[in-house]
């Protein structure tokens, strides 16, 4: 196996410049323009899996991407799979599927009779060379899903793997060189210094998904240049339980959204805010679901990661051995296999230190509230714009969350359902990153919607209005074609002309209006019926 998986070798800091050169002058080449040299690339990235990797597993019963999942995260294979490789060539099936749809010019919407002439439309411009900078937990997720955004978008582009994950790093590095053009697509290897090289350099985005800390370092060497960012970031994500939660399900989704990569997870629950009415059923319910998931223990199970490396296992044993909460269940570490076990620890401060920070990792704080109205002030308190947010409890009370809370995504009764939906879009809002992705939103992403007018000849006459010399004739003629008629008076009160309460049968919208005349025409209809029976007798 060892002659299959590539070794992971840092980019020399003098070849960044030129390499990122060539990628630009493919695309003022318009290389990457048509939609067909698009596909193709994406078909070819498709099957590179399978021509470079599945073949292999034939012969050797070894899957390179697999293993080096399994080497830098201990990633089963129904995980590598489900979370990774399935996950991104279902993306790329979709976005084939609609790329060509979602490329055309579109008609502008709202544009008023006056205008129609010019017949105002938008393109969809790809941004032009763009930088992608992987996260390690999703090592292949989290760097090809961007990338293929940015192959719809028609951009060309550099990605940079985690050098976290050096081992799947290098195996995405061989699959991009093999599968894609070399002159669009480019992978530059390396850690804080080839990264810092990469920021040097001029784009036209960039997208970044990883920790808040390093994002504020890619925003603001971008600003300098005004370049667009995406950024991915996480947060301190809440879950919170109410009194008439299903305690049961409650405990087997949220430990699942736990123990899913050992914790790492961006989207993870960070912490739960449980009624203290429910707390004790709640509890139980976790340790009963994990004896569930792992009857003989995490440690012995294949289906459980292992922390990516040294230096976070010791930053989330830090947080255990810190924290004043009380241990549930769990706690076993093992600093040779990088385990930490999935660990349910009940705090009741909100100043514990298990709390401060984004977990990343299988550490679950429980922290016990009297009602939701302190579960809602203590979420938003402890971050208000976090990644996810996940209520559990009765309609009125989660939408009463989703009311007065506000996250990058969220799910109901769930944990980060939204977030394994590849065509659902996903971003951040605030303190957990700006943009969004996948499915459509990918190609969104990089494509600049830019609005173009065409001006036929025949309509200079209606355009002589806006020539000089200016008259108080022409004024009164631009009014008279421009300005729409407010449908309120300065107190801010609605005004409905009578006309239009008449046409619309009082009703306040033309949809209800419309409902109230088919109710009409099925009454008249009856009543029309009734009496030629009445007459027939």
């Amino acid at each position: 196996m060892s002659a299959l998986l590539p070794p992971f070798k840092h980019t020399p800091i003098e070849a960044i410049p030129s390499t990122v050169d060539r990628v630009r002058e493919t695309f003022h080449a318009h290389t990457t323009l048509p939609i067909s040299y698009r596909l193709v690339q994406l078909r070819k990235l498709y099957w590179g899996p399978l021509l470079t990797v599945f073949a292999a597993r034939l012969r050797d019963h070894e899957d390179v991407l697999q293993e080096a999942l399994r080497r830098d995260l201990g990633k089963s294979d129904f995980d590598a799979f489900v979370g990774e490789l399935g996950w991104c060539e279902n993306d790329i099936v979709f976005v084939c599927a609609n790329l060509e749809k979602w490329a055309k010019d579109e008609k502008a919407p709202d544009i008023p009779f006056a205008n129609a002439a010019v017949s105002p439309k938008i393109r969809k411009d790809p941004f032009g060379v763009v930088l992608v900078i992987g996260a390690y937990n999703f090592p292949i997720q989290l760097s090809l899903g961007p990338l293929i955004g940015a192959i719809a978008a028609g951009c060309t582009a550099i990605l940079k793997p985690s050098e976290v994950a050096p081992h799947t790093a290098a195996a995405v590095q061989m699959l991009v060189e093999k599968c894609l053009d070399p002159a669009a697509y480019r992978v530059v290897q390396g850690a804080v210094a080839e990264t810092t090289e990469l920021l040097k350099q001029k784009w036209d985005k960039i997208f970044y998904t990883g920790n808040a800390a390093v994002g504020t370092i890619v925003a603001k060497k971008a600003a300098e240049t005004l370049t667009p960012v995406a950024l991915e970031l996480g947060g301190l994500n809440s879950a919170i339980v109410t009194k008439h939660a299903d305690a049961r399900l409650a405990a087997r989704r949220l430990l699942w959204g736990k123990v899913m990569n050992a914790g790492q997870v961006c989207i993870a629950p960070n912490h739960v805010l449980v009624d203290q009415e429910i707390l004790p059923a709640f509890l139980a319910e976790l340790k009963a679901s994990l004896a569930e998931f792992y009857p003989q223990g995490a440690k012995q199970s294949a289906d459980y990661g292992r922390i990516v490396n040294q230096r976070h296992f010791q930053r989330i044993k830090a947080m255990l051995d810190h924290s004043r909460g009380q241990i549930v269940v769990g706690g076993e570490t093992d600093e040779a296999e990088r385990f930490i076990a999935p660990t349910i620890v009940l705090v009741d401060d909100l100043h514990d230190p298990i709390l401060a920070d984004e977990i990343f990792g299988p550490l679950l704080p429980v922290y016990a509230v009297r009602d939701l109205d302190e579960a809602i002030r203590t979420a938003n308190k402890l971050q208000a714009t976090p990644l996810g947010l996940y209520p559990f409890g009765t309609k009125a009370e989660t939408d009463r969350v989703l009311r007065e809370t506000r996250s990058g995504g969220a799910s109901v009764n769930d944990a980060f359902f939204h977030g394994i939906i590849p065509t659902l879009s996903f971003g951040g809002v605030g303190q957990s990153g700006q943009g969004s992705y996948r499915g459509r939103a990918s190609f969104e992403c990089f494509t600049h919607r830019r609005s173009f007018t065409s001006t036929p000849s025949w309509i200079e006459w209606l355009l002589a209005v806006r020539y000089p010399p200016y008259s108080p004739q022409k004024l009164a003629r631009f009014r008279r074609m421009s300005m729409l008629r407010p449908d309120f008076d300065r107190h801010g009160r609605v005004q409905v002309p009578l006309l239009r309460r008449v046409l619309a049968l009082g009703a306040g919208s033309w949809q209800t209006a419309l409902g109230r005349y088919l109710l009409l025409v099925a009454v008249a209809t009856v009543a029309q019926r009734y009496f030629q029976t009445d007459r027939l007798r």
